[in-house]
């Protein structure tokens, strides 16, 4: 079992992992739909200037001017869902004559109303093939254009007011796919095929000059790249341990499955694992094992007198309590009284006393004496219970 275990180990460790074609449009993601190769090549098409990583809300960076005054401002991501304050930010920032790239397939309505472009998308038909894709202008444009297998070319935008709008691309159906838009100093560059700019597209040589002519349409100025909208609000050096495993598919699905690991135990071994119940014993009544004990050792030491004087008092005790007679003399008013609460015949109770008696005026009593007059005592227990 163990050899088998171990071979299985061995066999997922070193068997080819399978390609993930999920787009992540992610600068750090090698994977076919990542950016990480264009990422790397930005300083080249930007003539070296500053290229620098964005993981915060658009409205942080541009509120606080924490770019560069002149600058360019990259999206890359499918769907670029911004709310009012992040557009109105944007907005201002290209007013003032910097420059925003964003490629995307579905756009942020409010943001479109505001430049005259909408995005849209044409309905699927079984004819719908990946459609040729180029560029308007001449020096761009290539013979036979461009086709990227994993998009159907039916996202492309509709423009409402032409006279701000520059159509630098179009599909096959001469549909605009990417769009220079002038607002105040500076411009919105549109683009509807964020796939054209992946790690797959751009690193072939067939379709690796679609992305790289795409952004030589900004101007040589530092460039920013916004990674929030993909990955979040935290960088590299800021990721807890808790957020990598939430990034990596294996580490996530072990989690999963120690939460439920623990789940599962904790219901079955409560059950199986109960405090264990305490078995009560019923009291016991060692009183009379105490006076049996400390009798022996009278009886031991040959002390009668004083385990005769006990016996005489519990005695005297009992017929106070059981007959409501006072014993404090034991005369013969006293044995008159006794005899018709008692039933005995009254010979019995002369013979009692008498022993009581005798016992009580020798200091002195032999073994044989305490014997007998415990047998009294004992049969007129006996006899008035």
């Amino acid at each position: 079992m163990a050899l088998t275990v171990l071979l299985y180990s061995l066999f997922e460790y070193y068997r080819p992992k399978p390609i993930d074609w999920t787009p992540s449009y992610s600068n750090k993601d090698k994977i076919p739909f990542g950016t990480k190769a264009l990422y790397e090549l930005l300083p080249d098409v930007f003539g070296n200037q500053k290229v620098e990583s964005l993981r915060l809300p658009i409205y942080n960076h541009l509120s606080e001017n924490k770019l560069a005054p002149k600058s360019n401002y990259i999206f890359v991501c499918h769907t670029f869902e911004i709310d009012k304050n992040d557009r109105n930010q944007l907005l201002t920032y290209v007013k003032q004559g910097n420059n925003v790239f964003i490629s995307a397939y579905e756009f942020s309505d409010t943001l479109l109303k505001t430049l005259g472009v909408r995005a849209t998308l044409k309905a699927p038909t079984l004819r719908d093939t990946a459609l040729v894709m180029n560029f308007v202008n001449p020096v761009f444009t290539k013979k036979g254009g461009y086709v990227f297998s994993e998009d159907d070319g039916r996202n492309y935008f509709l423009v409402k007011k032409a006279e701000n709008v520059t159509v630098l691309a179009q599909n096959a159906r001469n549909e605009p796919i990417f769009l220079k838009v002038k607002y105040g100093k500076g411009y919105f560059f549109l683009h509807n095929l964020p796939l054209a700019l992946t790690n797959y597209y751009a690193l072939n040589s067939k379709t690796t000059d679609f992305a790289f002519n795409s952004l030589s349409y900004l101007p040589v100025l530092p460039v920013y790249w916004d990674e929030y909208l993909k990955q979040g609000r935290f960088g590299e050096n800021e990721q807890s341990i808790f957020r990598y495993i939430m990034t990596q598919p294996p580490l996530q699905w072990a989690y999963y499955l120690i939460l439920f690991g623990l789940l599962l135990y904790a219901i079955f071994a409560g059950k199986r694992t109960q405090r264990i119940i305490p078995i009560i014993e019923i009291p016991k009544n060692t009183s009379l094992e105490f006076i049996q004990t400390i009798g022996k050792m009278y009886f031991q030491q040959s002390d009668h007198a004083n385990i005769a004087e006990k016996k005489i008092q519990h005695l005297l005790l009992y017929i106070r309590e059981r007959f409501g007679l006072r014993t404090n003399e034991l005369d013969e008013e006293f044995k008159e009284a006794l005899i018709p609460k008692t039933g005995l015949p009254p010979l019995d109770i002369n013979l009692l006393f008498s022993e009581i008696a005798h016992a009580g005026r020798n200091g002195k009593l032999s073994e044989y004496a305490l014997l007998s007059l415990n047998r009294r005592i004992e049969d007129f227990y006996q006899r008035v219970k």
